[in-house]
């Protein structure tokens, strides 16, 4: 279980650091609000990690509904109607190789 949760966060992490950081700040004050029996510091971990997940909740539901875009037009064939261009050498008439 424990390899589990790291595997978990380090994803979290490196997926949106920006927000599990938020989200755990907001966790740590939470239980430190708990411990320390101040309500205050509870309520404010407690909305800071909650705003912070409906924030990035929001974001993932924004941007799903932006990727049902058209799909994109080519103006050139994948591959040329011509044929290929013969080799060149880079052996000159006057200078003959030795």
């Amino acid at each position: 279980m424990n390899a589990s949760w790291t595997r978990l966060l380090r994803s979290a992490y490196r997926k949106e650091p920006i927000t599990s950081f938020i989200v755990t700040v907001g966790v740590v004050d939470a239980a430190i609000g708990s411990i320390g029996a101040s309500g205050s510091l509870f309520a404010f971990g407690l909305g800071t990690a909650g705003v912070a997940m409906a924030l990035r909740w929001w974001q993932i539901y924004r941007s799903g509904a932006e990727q049902s875009a058209p799909a994109t037009e080519y103006y050139l064939p994948p591959q040329s109607s011509r044929s290929q261009l013969p080799t060149l050498n880079n052996v000159s008439k006057k200078n003959p190789p030795y």
